[in-house]
């Protein structure tokens, strides 16, 4: 490698260190600023929970952003928390039969009603049941939700783009000059060794694209002058929140007795307890609620895994079954006969010829014995079958066949967990993935299965439940938010609130 060379290379490794360098200086200054708190205080604004979280969480949107719309909407009428005892995690969420009008909800906090009357049964909903089933429907649901609140943080004037489009353009055009250095440089390279064509046009580009899309990426929200003067005044709230002993114990239900207060603690992080309880995001597969019959009951899931017949067809345990056998029958018959286990006081090699020939009869017997069991089983598992009538819990991929290194895994088998409303508990049964899109959780679907193997080899719907109505739907639609103000003029906290600052 020739000195020219070197030097073309070091001045293109500089160029583009160069661009990463100002990259990383650009995100240093347009870092959200941490205000100091203001003097703690209870005087509630006008912003809603979630703008307020997004404040004092450093232009961040948490997921208390949603869980403190929730606890507003209950102190604001739209919804009732209920405690029917010691227990805060047997609150049931009760949509009032006589609501105040929805006509000025935020986009974000309509999301969060609609999640709940959607999921309501004769009006009631447990606290616990609002967390999702679907990793994609709970991401979907979430990022647009946080796209709401950053956009109604914009319209008030209290964030902004971290990268406006003067910064994206200044990137831009220097990440333009890297690329034509970097085309330059290959170009001279290329021009005196290359005899297959030069790729210095090809690499700048490659360059300029990367470049670009890095510059793109959008790297959340920044701090406005009036955006940090109002997250201080929250940061004062928060302090006074914290002041009052056993604030952060009091349960979701308690947002009767402290009205907004409770909403606002928890946007804030001042409500240990409650957020605790509150979830918005991916449930537990393990404990599914079912509102099959009618009413809200929980049931426990369990997911076979390790057992090879789980989900297998009768063909492949068969065919499993008559390899098992045949192995094992040939080794009982090479090694059967042969086994001599009559003691040999000085012969060492013996001895251990014998244990290695016993050890293969036993691995032989065991491989009938499995062989056996599973022919037996498999045929059972035939005419045995029965059907299965009840509410789809949880639906996930379970296997998967790998297609190759430049093909994405196919999923061959679907968890499929039903109540059947035999029980607290049940087994997931493993459905064709071929079935898996037909249905959605809260489902009513019939299956006929064969128990031993836990293999649906029926399938059909029989009834659409809730969760069809709150899949997200895509369209520009979804991303359009609100720019208006709502609210007036914070009220005063409860008598509880006052005063020596117990509960």
């Amino acid at each position: 490698m020739d000195l020219r060379l070197l030097l073309d290379l070091a001045a293109s490794a500089v160029a583009v260190g160069a661009w990463f360098g100002a990259y990383g200086l650009v995100r240093a200054v347009t870092r959200p600023a941490g205000p100091t708190p203001a003097p703690a205080t209870m005087e509630l604004g006008n912003e809603p929970p979630a703008v307020v979280s997004l404040l004092v969480n450093r232009w961040s949107v948490t997921e208390d952003a949603a869980e403190s719309t929730l606890l507003d909407l209950a102190a604001r009428g739209y919804l009732e928390l209920r405690q029917p005892d010691d227990d805060p995690t047997r609150t049931t969420l009760h949509l009032p039969s006589s609501p105040p009008d929805d006509g000025k909800l935020r986009p974000y906090e309509r999301r969060v009603l609609d999640r709940v009357r959607g999921l309501a049964v004769d009006g009631v909903v447990p606290l616990t049941a609002l967390t999702f089933r679907d990793r994609a429907q709970a991401q979907a649901w979430n990022r647009r939700l946080r796209a709401q609140v950053v956009a109604d943080a914009r319209a008030a004037g209290l964030s902004r783009r971290r990268f406006g489009p003067a910064v994206t353009s200044l990137l831009t055009a220097a990440a333009g000059v890297v690329a034509v250095v970097v085309t330059v440089m290959l170009w001279r390279y290329g021009s005196l060794h290359s005899t297959d064509g030069n790729p210095a046009v090809g690499a700048g580009v490659v360059v300029f694209a990367v470049l670009t899309a890095i510059a793109g990426l959008s790297p959340g929200e920044r701090d406005t002058p009036l955006g940090r003067q109002v997250a201080a005044h929250w940061l004062g709230v928060r302090d006074w929140l914290r002041g009052h002993e056993q604030f952060d114990e009091l349960p979701p239900a308690s947002v009767a007795i402290w009205d907004r207060y409770l909403g606002y603690g928890a946007a804030v992080g001042a409500t240990r307890r409650t957020s605790a309880l509150l979830d918005l995001g991916m449930g537990d597969r393990k404990l599914v609620w079912s509102s099959l019959g009618g009413r809200w009951h929980r049931v426990r899931v369990r997911y076979p895994r390790f057992s090879l017949r789980y989900g297998q067809t009768v063909p492949k345990l068969l065919l499993r079954a008559a390899i098992s056998l045949a192995v094992g029958g040939f080794l009982l018959k090479v090694f059967g006969t042969d086994l001599d286990l009559t003691p040999t006081p000085d012969g060492q090699p013996q001895r251990i010829v014998t244990v290695v020939t016993a050890g293969l009869v036993v691995v032989g017997l065991v491989l009938l014995g499995l062989g056996g069991h599973t022919l037996v089983r498999g045929v059972t598992d035939l005419v045995t079958e029965r059907t299965v009538t009840g509410e789809v819990l949880w639906l996930e991929v379970w296997r998967t066949t790998n297609q190759g290194e430049d093909r994405p895994a196919r999923p061959w088998l679907h968890y499929l967990a039903v109540d059947d409303g035999t029980g607290d508990r049940t087994t997931a049964w493993g459905l064709p993935s071929r079935w898996a899109g037909d249905c959605r959780d809260g489902d009513v679907v019939t299956i006929r299965v064969r128990p031993w193997t836990r293999r649906v080899v029926a399938f059909a719907v029989v009834g659409h439940g809730r969760s069809r109505r709150l899949v997200e739907p895509s369209g520009t639609d979804q991303r359009r938010t609100s720019a208006t103000e709502y609210g007036g003029p914070a009220g005063r906290p409860p008598a509880a609130a006052q005063g020596s600052g117990t509960t």
